[in-house]
């Protein structure tokens, strides 16, 4: 209930909002933090320096995925179409004598992202170790 003063003739309320406990509560709170806030351990990220990255590989086999999710496989500038079925062999007959070879997966936007991970999965059950996804940016 609004506090009434006596002025002379009539009462009129005061309309003004008392900021006192709103201080002591602010000042209490900043207390506490600066009281809490030195026994608080920050926690240390390790991040990767540039020294520690492995090297980007020299053999690259680039996988196609296309609209009718047909697979092409392109090894140094040779395509050729593969099913899902022969993709393990093909893939690992043409890493070679380099296991550590990288396979990059390129899909048309327009595919389910289905495809793309069906063909992600039968890569690393077969054991590769090197697979990433490329991406390419629209203007």
């Amino acid at each position: 209930m609004p506090s009434l003063v006596s002025r002379g003739r009539g009462r009129r309320t005061i309309n003004e909002i008392n900021m006192v406990p709103f201080i002591d509560v602010m000042l209490v709170l900043l207390i506490i933090f600066m009281v809490t806030a030195p026994l608080i351990a920050p926690s240390m990220i390790n991040l990767p320096s540039v020294g520690k990255s492995k090297p980007q590989p020299d053999h690259v086999i680039q996988l196609v995925v296309s609209k009718d999710e047909s697979i092409e496989m392109k090894v140094q500038d040779k395509t050729s179409p593969v099913a899902l079925n022969d993709l393990v062999a093909r893939v690992l007959q043409a890493q070679g004598n380099v296991p550590d070879s990288a396979v990059v997966i390129s899909a048309d936007k327009n595919i389910k992202y289905e495809a793309v991970v069906r063909v992600m999965d039968t890569l690393q059950r077969a054991g590769v170790q090197r697979i990433g996804l490329s991406v390419q940016l629209s203007n």
